[in-house]
């Protein structure tokens, strides 16, 4: 595992490092757009007072940062794989370049000392999982895995009350932050609450201090909405779901497969409205972190 200078510096100063995901620049874009959010994302960071640690596997090796050529290669390699824990030691082997998922992110980031780490949304329970066990492997690393995360909820083609169910079980902290509701990804809010609120940088920072000071072991997620006037029309949302529930189980789409699927028929069937909010949801926490962060830091 190699950390990138820039990075190593800033975690040795005790300055504000946040993390940030790769598997949206292998496999949650469309290219060249992935490149863009990318370099985005890592501005959002820097803007905002931190050091930005985009986490990858490049030529089978665990990157701690990329740097400028690193990140264009990952983004353009049509041979990109999409990498979780599990697949760590395999794509070593391989010496694959790879896009991590949020749980290998996690697993990367806290082992190499940061305590922030930003993406999308969690994988959780899968629609249906009485039936086939489907469950993110985000969820039981998060239950032993001592960061802050900060997302925009549950990808909303999940089983989002069933996820906050198994979240309560792992002890991992979820924080609704400025808000009581539980973010609903693409849209503001849920129908479900929010275990618990915080209304500053500051505040979760304080939660995660608590959490350390308890000895704890989980992550501390911080839920955050889009305004009302940046989500995804819910009705809209709602009607594209649905839609795209019905064509997967006609299809016979099962498995890893269904994600993919839907994001796909949402992009699709709203006109490329799901892909924008997702991107603005991505940038908003970026910042959101490293504001954590350079709380964390003081």
């Amino acid at each position: 595992m190699r950390t990138r200078r820039e990075v190593a510096e800033a975690l040795s100063e005790k300055r504000p490092v946040v993390a940030l995901e790769s598997a949206i620049v292998t496999h949650g874009l469309p290219r060249p757009r992935n490149l863009e959010v990318a370099k985005q994302a890592e501005q959002a960071v820097r803007d905002a007072g931190a050091v930005p640690a985009t986490i990858a596997m490049i030529a089978g090796e665990p990157r701690i940062g990329l740097d400028a050529a690193e990140l264009a290669e990952l983004a353009e390699r049509e041979d990109a794989v999409k990498c979780g824990i599990r697949d760590l030691a395999p794509a070593a082997t391989a010496g694959a370049y790879a896009g991590t998922t949020v749980a290998a992110t996690a697993l990367l980031a806290h082992r190499s000392g940061i305590a922030v780490f930003a993406t999308g949304g969690l994988g959780g329970v899968h629609r249906d999982a009485q039936q086939t066990w489907d469950e993110s492997a985000d969820l039981g690393t998060l239950a032993r895995t001592p960061i802050v995360v900060v997302c925009a909820g549950v990808k909303s083609i999940l089983d989002v009350g069933a996820t906050l169910e198994r979240l309560e079980t792992l002890n991992v902290t979820v924080l609704g932050y400025g808000t009581d509701r539980f973010p609903g990804f693409y849209i503001t809010e849920s129908d479900l609450p929010a275990p618990a609120r915080v209304d500053s940088p500051g505040e979760a920072a304080s939660v995660a201090r608590a959490r350390d000071a308890l000895g704890l072991e989980g992550a501390v997620v911080v839920a955050n909405p889009l305004p009302p006037d940046e989500q995804l029309d819910p009705a809209l949302h709602d009607r594209v779901l649905s839609e795209g529930l019905i064509a997967a189980e006609a299809a016979g789409v099962a498995g890893k497969d269904v994600t993919p699927f839907l994001l796909d028929h949402l992009a699709r069937g709203t006109g490329g409205a799901s892909l924008e909010a997702n991107v603005k949801l991505v940038l908003r926490n970026a910042r959101l972190a490293a504001e954590i962060a350079g709380e964390l830091a003081a």
